[in-house]
């Protein structure tokens, strides 16, 4: 604009309209069929005064309850309009009734079940990784649905990828060391943090999510397999840190207890060769063969 004014959006909320049970009109509607049918008759057979108006008033009657009956089923709602004004709207189940000139727009408020198409998205370190998402959503402001945004089907599917892009690109997708929340590691805090961004993001359209969680998650194909070798070196790694600290720690009881005990007086050229050969014992991929050795250290 040339001002630099930005109009906002014009927000609707839900309100109840003013309809009534459509059974009490119908019964009107048959009593109408009822004084059109005396009238014809009563024409057919001769001029009567009450003939003439009760089948205008019949025809009347049947011309304006007729158009102004709609039904709702269990979860459903309907927004009421008078030319283009929200005037409420009607969530009470069964035949229902308004004037024939207000617009009735029904839509459903049942639980809805949606899965995302798998994307692809940078997680915090850059890496390549592809997501999907499922969530269960339903409508709570039949008026914020309907006016406040175009399509809110439409505006849904968009708001879960963009949603599904904010949270992958806000964790690493893995971290072997279990020090930093991750995709891989924290699905029901990462969930928990989806669902809070999209209750965000679709509050505008009067829709809430009930449900949420990640059905795919795993490194984008051209870069899985390079990452699932570095998995397995850091596992590897792993492993041999841990078997070499509990190695360590058996070999420096043993050599307590042998010192405890008085079992035998080790110098420190024995303790050496001890000292290795425990940890050739214990840190070995392979089964040692023993070895009786009947000589000295020294010969």
């Amino acid at each position: 604009m040339a001002n630099d004014e930005v109009i906002a959006l014009t927000a609707t909320s839900e309100r109840p309209a003013s309809t009534i049970s459509g059974y009490a009109m119908l019964i009107l509607l048959l009593l109408a069929i009822v004084a059109d049918a005396y009238g014809i008759n009563r024409l057919a057979n001769g001029s009567d005064g009450l003939a003439l108006p009760a089948v205008i008033l019949g025809t009347s009657v049947f011309i304006l309850v007729l158009p102004g009956f709609y039904m709702l089923q269990p979860n459903q709602a309907a927004a009421i309009t008078l030319f283009g004004e929200y005037r409420g709207t009607d969530r009470t189940t069964g035949l229902r009734w308004t004037w024939p000139w207000m617009g009735k727009h029904k839509l459903s408020v049942r639980a809805n079940n949606f899965i995302s198409e798998k994307i692809k998205v940078n997680d915090l370190r850059g890496n390549p990784i592809e997501m999907a998402a499922q969530i269960v959503w339903r409508v709570i402001d039949t008026a914020q649905a309907l006016f406040d945004v175009d399509d809110y089907k439409q505006f849904v599917r968009v708001q879960v990828e963009a949603a599904i892009r904010t949270i992958g690109s806000r964790y690493p997708y893995d971290d072997f060391e279990h020090q930093e929340v991750t995709l891989r590691g924290n699905h029901d805090q990462v969930g928990a943090e989806l669902r809070t961004e999209l209750q965000a993001r679709l509050a505008v359209a009067g829709i809430t999510v009930d449900e949420c969680g990640f059905t795919h998650l795993a490194y984008a194909q051209e870069i899985a397999g390079a990452m699932l070798r570095r998995q397995q070196a850091q596992a590897v790694v792993a492993a041999r840190k841990t078997l070499v600290e509990g190695a360590v720690g058996m070999v420096e009881m043993a050599l307590d207890a042998l010192s405890e005990k008085n079992v035998v007086e080790l110098d420190d050229e024995r303790r050496a060769a001890m000292v290795s050969n425990l940890m050739v014992v214990l840190c070995g991929e392979r089964d040692t063969q023993p070895v009786v050795n009947t000589g000295t250290l020294y010969t």
